[in-house]
């Protein structure tokens, strides 16, 4: 082949594959993290100690709560703030944290049962989920009744005037909706291949491309910065995407806990864009340090070229 044809072609595996590098990285996110029951769950379950957290789920409980009440106008106001106080002081106790887990792994459940199969799912605070398999696709919620059922209970527990006859009613939360799961059902299994055929592909593309090449010092170079350009690509497009999920939220969803949760599912992401920022750069800074110094090798290894000889008189 060509020398010229060699580079043309080596460029081309280079590119292509510091492309499928962070488009990888997506898919084996979503894939090995996002699917995996106990990884999930690790990643969430930090979250019950964030306070936009708590704050979020005390409100959507205590004003499910409130909806059901009936009582005269001297007494709405010191229930209204009993119930928040008491929904709050839930969110700080253990059996919160028992909760905010076993909602999770109910929501997590859901959503891939409702991704795999066809029918709607929805899943209760204590885990419960049910489902149906008809055409039809519904929204995946998630139901915090257990949780008002528990806040009731303290509310008896606390003396507050008519507590025992505030009936718990079903709060859903939407996890997923409907137009959110006919796109995911459409990908799921070609993420599923993705997630291991796109990194294997990139680490492919990018031997084959520094075989490939005449000038592998350079080619290897190459692809160390372009590895780093995928990494802030991949960056770029998490920043992106938690700026357009916390601008289309629905108006009773806290913007900080929307963000909280979404930083912590994209954490691992943001690790491998520094892995790949920090392993682009080091490979290209070494590949060019090693050929800067061989260069000086080279040049210092060569004798300098021997004057010219003045003609004497006599030759003259």
């Amino acid at each position: 082949m060509p020398p010229r044809a060699r580079g043309a072609l080596s460029a081309v595996l280079t590119v292509l594959a510091c492309l499928l590098a962070p488009l990888g990285a997506l898919a084996a996110w979503a894939t090995y993290e996002l699917a995996d029951r106990t990884r999930y769950e690790a990643v969430m379950a930090p979250l019950a100690a964030d306070p936009a957290v708590r704050e979020a789920l005390a409100n959507a409980v205590a004003a499910g709560i409130l909806r059901e009440v009936r009582v005269g106008p001297r007494l709405r106001r010191p229930v209204r703030d009993f119930t928040y106080d008491a929904a709050r002081s839930f969110t700080r106790t253990e059996a919160f944290r028992t909760a905010w887990h076993t909602a999770n792994r109910a929501a997590h459940d859901a959503v891939l049962t409702a991704v795999r199969e066809d029918g709607a799912y929805g899943a209760d605070g204590d885990g419960h989920g049910a489902g149906a398999a008809t055409g039809e696709v519904r929204a995946v919620t998630l139901d915090l009744a257990p949780v008002g059922e528990r806040v009731k209970r303290q509310l008896v527990r606390d003396h507050v005037p008519f507590a025992h006859r505030i009936p718990v009613a079903h709060t859903e939360v939407e996890v997923l909706s409907a137009a959110e799961l006919v796109q995911l059902r459409k990908g799921y299994r070609v993420l599923e291949i993705a997630a291991f055929w796109l990194p294997v592909g990139a680490l492919a593309l990018a031997a084959g491309g520094i075989l490939v090449a005449t000038r592998r010092r350079r080619a290897i170079c190459a692809t160390g910065v372009g590895t780093a350009l995928g990494g802030a690509l991949l960056g770029v497009a998490v920043a992106l995407g938690r700026h357009l999920t916390l601008a289309d939220l629905p108006p009773d969803v806290s913007p900080a806990a929307a963000g909280a949760v979404y930083d912590a599912l994209t954490a691992t992401l943001r690790t491998v864009t520094w892995g790949l920022l920090l392993l682009g750069t080091t490979v290209a800074a070494i590949a060019w340090l090693t050929g800067h110094l061989a260069r000086l090798h080279r040049a210092s290894a060569t004798p300098p070229p021997t004057p010219a000889e003045k003609p004497t008189r006599a030759q003259v």
